[in-house]
C-alpha cells in the first residue's frame, strides 16, 4: 500500500470508529436545472448560498429540454433538483419517476395542497394567473367575463395570442376540459382560432403591445407580465397601461386560472441534503417574499406581506382551486384539441 494513502486512511477510520465528527463535509454545493428565466432570481439564489453556504451551480433551459436531458442522464445525472414554470412538466417529470419523495414537514406545512403533488414529489413557490387582457376604449369588462366568453363571435378579428403549443396556453384548455368537459373545450379552442386578428405569435408582453398598437382588442397573458409594464418608467409602457386592462376571468364561477412555478428533488440527486434545504428556502418568508416584490408572482404561502405597488393595484381575486397535478393529466387532450382547432 502506498504510504501516502495510509497515512490518509488510518487517521479517517479511527476517527469514524470513535464516532467523532466525520472528515467529510455536508453538501456544500447544489446543481440546479432550471426553466425559470428571470434575470431577478440571481437575487433568489444568492439568498440562498448566503444563508446556507451552499453554492448553485445552475444550468437553465427550456422545459422539455431539460426533462428530456434529465431522461437521457438517467441516474449519472449530475442534477439535484428541476425547476420549472409548469404544473403539467412537474406533474409528467413525477410521472416518468425522475422524482424521489420530499420528507419535510416545512414544505408539508406551508405550502398549501393545491400547489404540490398528492404524493410529495414535487412543490410550487409561486403562482401567476392567466388573466384577459383588454383595450380599455373599446372593450367592456363585462363582455369577456369568463374565458370562454372569448370564443364568441362578436370578436371575430379582434384577438392575438401566443402559441398554442405553449405551456401557458395549454394548461389553461386543460383547465376548461376539467372544469367544461372536451366537446366544449374543443369548441373554445375554435372559437379562440376563428377570431384571431392575427396568427399566433411572440410572447405575452408583445400580445398587449399589439392591443395598444390597434392590431387587436383581446388578448391572453399571465399576470405578472402586465404588473411589469406598470412599474416601467419608459414613455411607450406608460401609453400602453393608459389603454391596456386586465379582466381575471370566471370571478362568479370556478375562479382564474392559475398555473406554478415549482420543483422537485431528482431520484439520483447527488446532494440530497442540499437540495432539501434549497426547496425550504423557497418556502421561506424571505424567498416567497421575493417572488412577490422581485418578479410580480404571487406567494403560495398564505399571509405573505407583498411590498409590490403594481400587485397591490391589482387587488384581490378568486383562483381556480383545481390542484395543479389535474392539470397534467389533461395536456395531451389539450394538445390534441389545439392542433385540431389550428391554433399553432
Amino acid at each position: 500500500m502506498n504510504r501516502s494513502y495510509k497515512s490518509t486512511l488510518i487517521p479517517t477510520l479511527i476517527a469514524l470508529s470513535l464516532g467523532a465528527p466525520s472528515v467529510w463535509a455536508a453538501d456544500q454545493e447544489l446543481n440546479l436545472y432550471s426553466a425559470r428565466h428571470y434575470k431577478t432570481d440571481e437575487a433568489l439564489y444568492k439568498g440562498f448560498s448566503d444563508a446556507t453556504g451552499i453554492k448553485i451551480n445552475r444550468i437553465e433551459g427550456k422545459e422539455d429540454e431539460l426533462f428530456e436531458r434529465i431522461k437521457r442522464e438517467g441516474a449519472a445525472s449530475p442534477a439535484d433538483v428541476f425547476i420549472t414554470v409548469d404544473a403539467a412538466r412537474l406533474q409528467a417529470a413525477d410521472e416518468a419517476g425522475l422524482f424521489a419523495p420530499v420528507k419535510s414537514t416545512l414544505l408539508e406545512q406551508r405550502i398549501p395542497a393545491q400547489f404540490r403533488a398528492h404524493d410529495l414529489q414535487w412543490f410550487g413557490f409561486s403562482y401567476r394567473a392567466r388573466v384577459i387582457a383588454y383595450n380599455k376604449q373599446t372593450i367592456q369588462p363585462e363582455q369577456v367575463a369568463t374565458y370562454l366568453d372569448l370564443a364568441k363571435p362578436a370578436f371575430k378579428g379582434k384577438i392575438c395570442v401566443r402559441s398554442g403549443n405553449h405551456p401557458y396556453n395549454l394548461t389553461l384548455l386543460a383547465s376548461i376540459i376539467n372544469h367544461q368537459g372536451a366537446e366544449q373545450a374543443a369548441q373554445w379552442a375554435s372559437g379562440i382560432v376563428s377570431n384571431l386578428a392575427r396568427a399566433p405569435k411572440g410572447g405575452d408582453t408583445d400580445q398587449m403591445r399589439a392591443i395598444a398598437a390597434g392590431e387587436c382588442d383581446l388578448a391572453l397573458t399571465n399576470h405578472y407580465y402586465y404588473a411589469r409594464l406598470a412599474a416601467s418608467d419608459k414613455a411607450e409602457d406608460k401609453a400602453l397601461i393608459e389603454t391596456v386592462g386586465i379582466i381575471f376571468p370566471d370571478q362568479q364561477t370556478q375562479g382564474t386560472h392559475v398555473n406554478i412555478s415549482g420543483g422537485g428533488m431528482l431520484k439520483h440527486a447527488p446532494h440530497k441534503d442540499a437540495a432539501v434545504k434549497f426547496m425550504e428556502y423557497l418556502a421561506s418568508d424571505a424567498a416567497q417574499a421575493y417572488f412577490a416584490n422581485g418578479n410580480n408572482e404571487w406567494p403560495v404561502v398564505a399571509g405573505m406581506k407583498i411590498d409590490n405597488p403594481q400587485l397591490e393595484a391589482l387587488g384581490s381575486f378568486k383562483i381556480d382551486p383545481l390542484n395543479a397535478s389535474n392539470l397534467a393529466k389533461e395536456i395531451p387532450l389539450a394538445q390534441r384539441l389545439m392542433d385540431k382547432a389550428g391554433w399553432k
